[in-house]
């Protein structure tokens, strides 16, 4: 009942103890405005005394491993020790959310607050830098984008979220030339005549090749920049009239504006894909909750306000999808490794009664195990389900001590109870030395503050929990279950031996 009513995660969230700040402005924003808005933000990050200095990332290297447009900048924010703090007991969620509160007051920004490694796991396992990831898949942008906002309206509602935005996909300033075909044809001209011309202006045209020694250089004809961004001087371009020479009294050229309509706006930034199939992404992280239960609400959510259309569907991401197909591999792994167990036990014992009471302790190992991790507020997640296996075979262990000794006594002749009590109080030192070693060794992982101390304590509270209760199991239940199970074999030896006819000699 407490494992249906705890929450999951993947891996539990390091604390790394830096910060790192994307920040994304609107697209089409020029690299110089940039660095502006950029310098901006880093002298206000760096008011913050716990702060030891920044850094920030913008636009595409020279090799380009991590290629993004000049509107985004990844800034990495290096802090101090705690030590160094002038409140060293602030915690470092404190400190995000006034920093987010601070930075939210410059203007033209948005901004997404993750750690450095923990966003290039996210982005190298689930193509996504965010913990929580929703896909919405179709063919039309505009229902794509409608969906989206919808989507990102819930998310912000529910609690846990943090950093909810959608994936930039308009808003990039474009030359929008829409050719009337009735002027063409009436002019005679070819739309390919048209597209050309503007192609040629604006992108450029190879017109031949420039060599220097054994280097060669392509030669671009086009429009100088202060035309290219002129309106009028694009709508000017001379389009050739076809059969026209010049002695006749028939125009050689029209302009670019008389067959076309030219308009600056804004238009598609980016166009992702996915399997094919076009995609817009609402990302949003997790604080202060884990994120099986954020997911499972927030997909409760907007399945009763969000209507997708038809042609159109979702799909979760993030680190909810590798949290999803660890626990599908576990299920497979975890009943292959009871299994294996249990078969190593038949083969030792030959009997599947005696197997099946050792057997016993894994569940009230596992019992023991949720009932630490739900006094501690520590949720299910990928490190725990290791814990939980290891837990399996130290609680087999134990049980297997104790039923080999009883069954070796009975093997020699000695009445059952006699047997249990003998075997039960002789290998009470061993089963509680196994015990103790087991859990104080783990006991420095479930009480660290260090470095990776977020991923051991999961694991050592569970084999610690599971080990007390699968001790007691051992100790107390496992000698009345065997008499249980053997009580009927004992009565009928006991039949047997007084049938038996006695002889005088």
């Amino acid at each position: 009942m407490l494992a249906t009513r705890m929450g999951s995660e993947f891996v539990p969230s390091l604390n790394e103890g830096d910060i790192a700040l994307q920040a994304l402005r609107i697209p089409g924003t020029s690299l110089s405005q940039a660095i502006g808005m950029q310098t901006e933000l880093e002298k206000t990050i760096k008011q913050f005394p716990e702060v030891d200095r920044v850094f920030a990332k913008i636009g595409t290297a020279e090799i380009a491993t991590d290629p993004m447009p000049p509107n985004v900048a990844d800034n990495f924010v290096i802090l101090k020790p705690t030590s160094e703090w002038p409140d060293p007991s602030r915690s470092k969620t404190d400190l995000v959310e006034a920093m987010q509160t601070a930075v939210m007051k410059i203007p033209g920004n948005n901004y997404e607050f993750t750690q450095p490694i923990q966003m290039r796991f996210n982005e190298l396992l689930s193509g996504v830098r965010s913990d929580v990831a929703v896909k919405v898949f179709g063919d039309d942008l505009d229902t794509l984008n409608t969906v989206a906002g919808e989507i990102s309206e819930v998310l912000e509602k529910v609690d846990g979220a943090a950093d909810v935005k959608v994936e930039q996909t308009t808003g990039l300033p474009m030359l929008t030339v829409q050719i009337d075909r009735e002027k063409t044809a009436r002019f005679g001209i070819n739309v390919t005549d048209v597209q050309n011309t503007v192609a040629m202006a604006v992108g450029g045209q190879e017109a031949g090749v420039l060599f220097q020694g054994d280097r060669r250089f392509d030669i671009t004809v086009r429009l100088p920049e202060a035309l290219r961004n002129d309106l009028q001087a694009i709508a000017r371009l001379p389009i050739q009239l076809p059969g026209n020479t010049a002695g006749s009294d028939m125009p050689l050229f029209v302009q670019l504006g008389d067959v076309a309509s030219l308009d600056i706006a804004p238009g598609p930034n980016q166009i992702s894909r996915e399997n094919g199939k076009r995609r817009v992404v609402v990302t949003a992280n997790v604080r202060g909750r884990d994120i099986g239960s954020f997911v499972a609400d927030a997909q409760s959510q907007i399945q009763q306000k969000v209507k997708v259309p038809a042609g159109n569907w979702i799909s979760w991401g993030g680190t909810f999808e590798q949290l999803q197909s660890a626990s599908k591999r576990l299920q497979i792994v975890v009943p292959l490794s009871l299994f294996l167990v249990f078969l190593l036990l038949f083969i030792m014992f030959n009997n599947v009664r005696d197997g099946l009471i050792v057997f016993t302790g894994v569940p009230f190992a596992l019992t023991g195990g949720i009932l630490a991790l739900w006094l501690r507020d520590i949720p299910l997640s990928i490190s725990a389900g290791v814990g939980f296996i290891a837990l399996s075979g130290v609680a087999v262990l134990n049980g297997l001590v104790m039923i080999s000794f009883i069954r070796s006594l009975r093997e020699e002749g000695m009445p059952l109870d006699k047997a249990i009590h003998d075997g039960a109080m002789t290998r009470l030192r061993p089963v509680l030395m196994t015990a103790l070693v087991a859990s104080l060794g783990f006991i420095p992982m479930a009480i660290a503050t260090g470095t990776g101390a977020e991923v051991q304590r999961p694991l050592a509270t569970v084999v610690i929990g599971g080990i007390l209760s699968s001790t007691a199991l051992t100790l107390l239940v496992l000698p009345i279950l065997y008499r249980l199970t053997h009580r009927k074999e004992e009565e009928m030896n006991v039949t047997d031996q007084q049938a038996k006819p006695a002889y005088n000699t």
